[in-house]
């Protein structure tokens, strides 16, 4: 008897040991998954000298620091005359169907170049940026095909580009230093078009787009570029700064939060900002700047201004005081999770949905209402931006999608506040306006 129980004991005490065996690798895998989304560096804008560097090589996801490339090609097509900033962009029904976030451009309808530009930078709008390359390159392959050769011709040898906007693709890669060279091609070559990047926020009709930039205004010397989020890429950021004669790009990508990420890049900031040189020739590129193979030209960027739309539109579109914006499904910041190829997260998640090609909010914000229905939760926001036009000037509208019960609900929310306090206070003054409200941290 006793010889069976000391057998059905060490029975036991192996199936544990092998369970938690399994539970350390299980563990250990999700953080080195976690871990290999990472990748930082900074580089003396001035000089090109390489101050820090971790994973600066590595294959990454860029996510919505595609659109730092749709930019590029936007503001050399700016620069050559080919389109002005009030040509309209056309929207086709395949740049209307993106996912948000997005302006919300219905087929057939188009905005302007600058108004578009405003959105990219902003709002980090997938529909506008995908009519931006349908408009430069005829279609999105092509334009794909233009954004991978100028990459390689500004010395971004290991970057693939597969789309205009940064949505889940296997193939759309890059890495924290060629990143970073783009966002110094941008500075170097467009002074003139680069303030835009500087941008916190614009009127879009009746709505005021706030980005998604958090260090901008609050670290000195930060003037841009781009934040970018998809699940498979983790919270990326690229960042100029210019403070003191002295002048760093950096880049981090794989956060695992967007808080983390912007403290990430506030620590190298700081460290390295004083590390860079104050001299540097201004006659010589960093980033390069060969011509653009004929070949090249002749297959990405055709001659006419833009493709035929499924819809021709029906006029452009500026700032619409009558068009409804369309209000971005969020959802509060996801869990940190391990590393997914981009086709399973679209298998297993469709497109992320707090925000598929941006970051996804942080900081504040009020909820005034929630409701089974979008359409009703919209409508309590356009009800209150009108009721309370003044406190809720520089607000973001959007809904967060949640689920209870099996059933889908939607909470009508405006974001975009940088404090527990200006948050509150908002909502007291919408409470004498008899709206209801309650804050809650993003």
């Amino acid at each position: 008897m006793a010889s069976v129980f000391v057998s059905k004991f060490a029975s036991l005490t192996a199936k544990a040991v092998i369970l938690s065996f399994i539970v350390a690798m299980m563990a250990w895998s999700g953080v080195a998954q976690a871990s290999t989304r990472h990748a930082a560096i900074v580089i003396d804008a001035k000089t090109g000298r390489t101050l820090y560097e971790s994973n600066a090589d590595a294959l990454r996801y860029p996510a919505s620091l595609t659109k730092m490339m749709t930019l590029y090609l936007t503001f050399e097509a700016l620069q050559s005359g080919r389109i002005s900033k009030s040509t309209p962009v056309p929207f086709s029904a395949e740049a209307a169907s993106q996912p948000p976030t997005k302006l919300g451009v219905k087929a057939g309808g188009a905005v302007t170049v600058e108004t578009a530009i405003y959105a990219l930078i902003t709002r980090s709008a997938n529909d506008a940026a995908t009519a931006l390359g349908e408009m430069l390159g005829g279609s999105t392959r092509n334009f794909a095909r233009t954004m991978t050769a100028t990459a390689h011709r500004l010395g971004m040898t290991r970057t693939t580009f597969k789309n205009a906007n940064g949505l889940p693709d296997d193939e759309q890669v890059t890495t924290a230093h060629d990143i970073a060279l783009l966002g110094i091609a941008l500075r170097e070559h467009f002074p003139q078009y680069y303030g835009y990047f500087a941008t916190r926020s614009f009127q879009y009709g009746r709505h005021r787009i706030r980005g998604h930039n958090h260090l901008l205004g609050r670290i000195d010397g930060v003037d841009g570029i781009k934040t970018g989020y998809t699940h498979a890429s983790g919270y990326n950021l690229a960042t100029s700064v210019k403070r003191d004669g002295r002048s760093i790009v950096a880049v981090v990508l794989g956060g695992k939060t967007s808080r983390s990420r912007d403290a990430e890049m506030a620590e190298l900031i700081r460290k390295y900002m004083p590390r860079a040189s104050r001299r540097g020739d201004p006659g010589d590129y960093i980033a390069s700047r060969q011509e653009v193979a004929p070949a090249a030209v002749a297959v990405a960027l055709p001659r006419h201004d833009a493709p035929t739309p499924d819809k021709r539109p029906a006029r452009v579109i500026p700032a619409p005081e009558t068009q409804a914006l369309a209000l971005v499904s969020e959802a509060p910041e996801p869990a940190a999770r391990p590393a997914l190829k981009v086709a399973e997260a679209i298998a297993s998640k469709g497109v992320d949905p707090v925000s598929t090609a941006s970051t996804a909010p942080s900081g504040w914000a009020i909820q005034i209402a929630a409701t089974d229905s979008e359409t009703q939760a919209r409508a309590v926001l356009d009800k209150a931006s009108k009721k309370a036009p003044t406190v809720l000037a520089d607000a973001s509208p959007f809904t967060a999608v949640y689920q209870k019960g099996g059933d889908t609900y939607y909470r009508a929310r405006f974001g975009g506040f940088s404090s527990k306090t200006q948050a509150w206070d908002a909502c007291g003054a919408l409470k004498k306006r008899k709206i209801s409200c309650y804050a809650v941290e993003q």
